[in-house]
């Protein structure tokens, strides 16, 4: 499925505080945008839910100014047209704004033209928002799959850069488990984009992720370091990803079988603690500051 020219691995800088420079991440969506589950409500209802997205995404911007940290925000499109004031907030603070689609739809369950569709939209809804130009991509689930073929070449033709949608491990919505596990560059009939894919660390054989979602609210803080530690030894970024609802254990709850309700909503309260921790060991920056940093340029031919 990947013919792609790897990039050579790069380290990114060190802070004051002697850590790696790492890419922090939000994928700005609210507490009802649960994938793949029946009892979660449909796009149409969507804008007569409560939210709570404003007052937890701006929560998270003051975590992150208190740490003199920048970020990637990954926009849900609907996200930006009902509340564009936070994408103008997020750009305000100096955090890059980006796409995590506009109906966020798994990407399998897509045709290419409703994919190419949903992420024009997306960037279309988010740039008009700030007036900025948006150059990265997130696919809701992480989930590009083999399933999925013409992602790279529909997420060019819709004028993105860079994409952070790979999984490169085992999971319930996607990934890709004999994927690269560093940045690459990959070359389309509709242009050529970077992918850096989401932070894993070989274990025994087996490809953990720890850096965000329930991996980081579920593994102790201790174990996470270690491993951050080890990813970044290796010559890849480091990247941690985080939403908005993960800082709010008084969210209602959606109703859904045990094992998914546990990994939703395990140890919420513990979340905001280990960022703070993780804010304050390494430095963190945006996609396009890392890429910046490294000499690298995302470019997209006709």
């Amino acid at each position: 499925m990947l013919v792609a020219e790897r990039l050579t691995p790069l380290t990114n800088g060190t802070s004051s505080r002697g850590a790696s420079a790492c890419i922090f991440t939000v994928d700005v969506e609210d507490w009802f945008h649960i994938l793949d589950l029946r009892t979660a409500p449909d796009l149409a209802s969507w804008d007569a839910l409560p939210s709570r997205v404003e007052t937890n995404f701006l929560r998270m911007l003051d975590l992150l100014e208190e740490a003199g940290a920048r970020a990637t925000c990954f926009f849900l499109g609907w996200v930006a047209r009902r509340f564009p004031g936070l994408v103008r907030a997020a750009a305000a603070r100096g955090h890059e704004l980006a796409s995590h689609s506009y109906a966020h739809r798994l990407v399998y369950l897509m045709t290419p033209e409703e994919f190419y569709r949903d992420a024009l939209q997306a960037r279309h809804v988010i740039e008009d928002a700030a007036g900025l130009p948006v150059a990265g991509y997130r696919a809701p689930g992480f989930s590009l799959t083999e399933r999925t073929p013409w992602f790279f070449e529909k997420l060019a033709e819709a004028g993105y850069l860079y994409d952070s949608s790979l999984f490169p491990a085992r999971r319930n919505h996607g990934g890709l488990a004999d994927a690269p596990l560093g940045p690459f560059r990959i070359k389309t009939a509709a242009g050529e984009l970077i992918e850096f894919p989401i932070s894993v660390i070989p274990v025994c054989g087996t490809r953990l992720c720890l850096f965000g979602g329930g991996y980081l609210r579920l593994f102790p803080l201790p174990l996470i370091t270690h491993m951050a530690d080890r990813v970044l030894a290796s010559g890849r970024p480091l990247i941690l990803y985080v939403h908005p609802r993960e800082i709010d254990s008084a969210q209602p709850r959606l109703p859904m079988p045990p094992a998914r309700r546990f990994r939703c909503y395990v140890k919420l309260g513990d979340t905001e603690r280990k960022l703070r921790a993780l804010l304050d060991r390494h430095r963190f920056v945006s996609f396009l500051a890392w890429m910046e940093h490294a000499g690298l340029t995302p470019a997209v031919t006709s």
